[in-house]
């Protein structure tokens, strides 16, 4: 993966960051380091990418990777269009106390399964 962006963010409110947090409780978002400037690293081969957050200090403060997968699909056998049959992402912010919260989703799409969820406090950013 290469970086194919940087955002500045002037405000740790900003819109970037809200679909974040939305995905954690009231009690966890007063405890997270806000990010300054986020990096953006696609991956070409496959649909995914790793977006790593750095403090005002620029140490990091919000890893983020997501995965998608699609495999070819036809109506009539004739036209194929490519649908998306998994979907993982894993989001980790640094807290106010040095740990990380982690949150894993799995969603697998059509009748595989339901969304998974898996939340945990690590001691050091996820690799």
């Amino acid at each position: 993966m290469r970086a194919s962006s940087t955002i500045e963010l002037d405000h740790p409110d900003h819109p970037c960051l809200a679909p974040w947090r939305a995905l954690l409780g009231h009690r966890w978002r007063a405890r997270l380091i806000a990010p300054r400037r986020l990096r953006i690293y696609r991956e070409y081969e496959v649909t995914a990418r790793r977006i790593i957050g750095n403090d005002a200090a620029g140490a990091p403060c919000l890893c983020v990777c997501d995965y998608r997968r699609f495999e070819p699909r036809s109506d009539d056998g004739e036209t194929f269009y490519a649908a998306l049959v998994h979907a993982e992402s894993h989001l980790a912010w640094r807290l106010d106390d040095g740990r990380w919260l982690s949150l894993r989703r799995i969603a697998p799409q059509g009748e595989d399964g339901a969304l998974l969820e898996q939340r945990a406090l690590r001691a050091e950013m996820p690799r």
